[in-house]
């Protein structure tokens, strides 16, 4: 098991000048190897030979034998040309196949074309070129179609040596390819493709453990393309679909391929440079220099509140237990938090705001929330209107979705949203909370009034989030898929790996709970035991492991599902308390007048431990993590340039001086370790 490896923090500029040190290095041996010769702008038959030597840093390839072969971080890759088949060959030694040749007939190759860095060839019966280049140490292949069709490829973990597939379903997990459980059809896993996409993965990546090595794979083009697992002989293994469609804007597709050294979070890692390489990786820093509102997320814990939880005392009850920093949040409806307080809560450090959206429109007549209503005929005007000229059927099956495009058309001149969230937080919020915008459901509109892509909605939605952030609010929103991470501050959703039967589960409202009592809704207040393979799918902590966070801690502040408050599931809260405590992340609660006294002593009691820890290491990147033991019982990670190392057991015996079921954290400069065992503190969870 590799379990030892750490990630490090470089600065940026450091890891510029580390990656073109390695890339000049990789040229070198490569250049060595091969005898090369320099040839621009070449063209030739395929198994003809064509070399072409670096030029201006960047790293040398070769075509021969109907073969590609350029330098990557780590070794080099080699791309089939007639068949898309690709391997690796890392430099410590070794063969093996990151995609298996395509799942779709391409057709013969036409000649090929040398490339800066690569080649590009065509295949005509598909109408498809194909462009293969090293970029900054990764394998970037690149397609763009002539017409609309679709493509299965790349074929991952299909090769003997895979042991584990990392996959970021929320916050992520890491799966061995051979485990019963996860090839079980029962886990859903292998059932539906999986689309990129739509949000339901937290980040458009996946990888594999290769024996001493690893393979991330970034699908930049995430719209337009889903991921199949199969089970294979008892073994996970994948193949991505990506559809050429020109109404779609998707004509285009990108996977890039990157050596890891076999690290369960290396991907992550990988994405995380993409991001920064791109621009694309927000700073939580950064924001909070230019808001700092913002800066009372570090040490936060969050709570939906409820009845009496509203009031004035209901805040200051949470000062008194010593509560130091909070996000509280609330519904519009019949009882929203009054201007009274708010102003305790902002007096008292903690960040307050309301749950809105802006994607749901009904009947104002009938409208179930006031979230739903919305004035002269945005409604239903702007609903989302599907190819069969149908309106995309809204929350819980009542009214539609609403048009990004047709809101982002009118803003100028009818300000609808402007208009909503200046009477949301008229009472003084400082904090808002916008639900579905982030998380990644986005939609085709086929209104003649208002066309858009997916594309399209996706790039309203980061405009219109990124207006109420540059206005001056602390924003949150659903899940924040990774394209979000730079226009959101907080997310409840993404730290939650969904499985599918949870949504079975919610729905069975005699289990779960129903809205009702109005003031402490059942949905949210009754505590629920999850079916054993559903809290193993979601919560066995040696199934997970910290993707989003390796990507995205120091970007934004990440919270799990917001009906899934910490009291909700009781026999999960100490791993749960564990998790995030090992995460670097908040827990979330729900409370009432009488959950107040009966949780917050326990609340208090692990926001205090949490608080310093994330104050310190919030705004830190996750540079380390590491399973310490073989059944990965006992866990390491490391924020920052050791700014902060938290052990986590979740055995039952102790580890190198840790007990069962309890978390050490050490802050730089401390001279012990600060010990957290929750199953002291915890209660067990709100009233039914």
């Amino acid at each position: 098991m590799r379990s030892d490896s750490a990630l490090h923090d470089h600065d940026h500029s450091d890891h510029h000048n580390h990656d073109r040190a390695r890339r000049r290095a990789a040229v070198r041996g490569f250049a060595a190897l091969l005898a090369l010769t320099a040839i621009t702008g070449c063209s030739t038959a395929v198994g003809a030979e064509a070399t072409s030597a670096p030029t201006d840093g960047n790293p040398a390839h070769s075509v021969r034998d109907g073969k590609l072969t350029v330098a990557v971080e780590g070794g080099t890759a080699v791309v089939d040309i007639a068949s898309l088949g690709v391997r690796a060959h890392p430099a410590s030694g070794g063969d093996l196949e990151l995609s298996a040749p395509s799942a779709t007939g391409l057709g013969k190759p036409g000649p090929v074309t040398d490339v800066h860095g690569g080649a590009r060839w065509i295949y005509p019966d598909k109408g498809l070129t194909v462009t293969a280049v090293s970029d900054h140490g990764r394998l970037k292949v690149s397609m763009r179609a002539q017409r609309d069709g679709e493509v299965r490829w790349p074929v991952t973990g299909a090769d003997r040596s895979a042991s584990d597939l990392q996959l970021p379903r929320g916050e992520g997990l890491d799966i061995p390819v051979e485990d019963a459980f996860w090839n079980a059809p029962d886990r859903g896993l292998t059932g539906d493709p999986i689309d990129l996409g739509s949000g339901a993965l937290s980040m458009p990546l996946w990888g594999y453990t290769y024996g001493r090595h690893g393979a991330s794979y970034l699908v930049p083009t995430d719209i337009g393309t889903s991921l199949r697992f199969v089970s294979d002989h008892g073994r996970l293994r994948n193949t991505a679909t990506h559809t050429f469609d020109a109404g779609a804007g998707t004509r285009s597709y990108t996977v890039t391929f990157k050596l890891t050294d076999g690290n369960p979070v290396a991907p992550a890692v990988d994405y995380r440079d993409w991001l920064a390489e791109h621009g694309e990786l927000g700073s939580l820093r950064e924001k909070i220099k230019k808001n700092p509102a913002t800066g009372r997320l570090l040490g936060a814990f969050h709570a939906y509140l409820w009845g009496d939880a509203r009031k004035p005392q209901g805040v200051e009850a949470l000062r008194r237990l010593g509560v130091s920093r909070m996000w509280l949040g609330y519904d519009p409806g019949n009882d929203p938090m009054g201007a009274d307080a708010v102003s305790a809560a902002k007096k008292d450090g903690y960040l307050v705001g309301p749950y809105d959206s802006f994607a749901n429109g009904q009947d104002r007549a009938t409208a179930d929330s006031p979230n739903s209503a919305w004035p002269d005929t945005v409604y239903p005007d702007y609903c989302v209107i599907d190819a069969k000229g149908k309106p995309e059927t809204g929350f819980g099956n009542r009214g539609c979705y609403l048009s990004t495009q047709a809101f982002e058309q009118s803003e100028p001149t009818k300000g609808y949203l402007a208009a909503r969230t200046r009477a949301m937080v008229a009472n003084g919020s400082d904090s808002y909370f916008l639900d579905v915008d982030s998380a990644g459901d986005l939609f085709r509109d086929y209104a003649p009034g208002h066309r858009m892509t997916m594309a399209q909605d996706r790039a309203n939605r980061l405009a219109r989030m990124k207006r109420l952030q540059d206005g001056g609010l602390v924003l949150g929103s659903e899940s924040a898929v990774s394209w979000a991470n730079g226009v959101v501050d907080f997310d409840h959703g993404s730290a939650t790996p969904v499985a599918n039967g949870l949504w079975k589960l919610e729905r069975d409202k005699e289990t779960w709970g129903g809205y009702a009592p109005e003031k402490a809704p059942k949905t949210f207040f009754k505590p629920v035991d999850l079916p054993a393979d559903l809290a193993k799918e979601m919560y066995d902590p040696k199934y997970r492991i910290p993707l989003y966070e390796t990507a995205l801690h120091g970007s934004l502040v990440n919270v799990e599902r917001w009906e899934l408050s910490f009291g909700k599931l009781p026999q999960q809260k100490t791993t749960r308390a564990l998790l995030a405590m090992l995460y670097n992340v908040p827990l979330n609660y729900v409370l009432d007048g009488p959950t107040i006294l009966q949780d917050a002593p326990e609340l208090a009691a692990l926001q205090k431990y949490f608080a310093p820890l994330h104050e310190k290491a919030g705004t830190e990147r996750l540079t380390s993590f590491a399973w310490l033991t073989g059944d990965r019982g006992v866990q390491r990670t490391v924020f920052g340039e050791g700014a902060l190392t938290v052990t986590a057991n979740f055995g039952t015996t102790a580890h190198d001086g840790l007990p069962g079921g309890c978390v050490s954290a050490k802050l730089k400069g401390d001279k012990k370790p600060r010990l957290l065992c929750p199953a002291k503190v915890i209660g067990a969870g709100p009233r039914k």
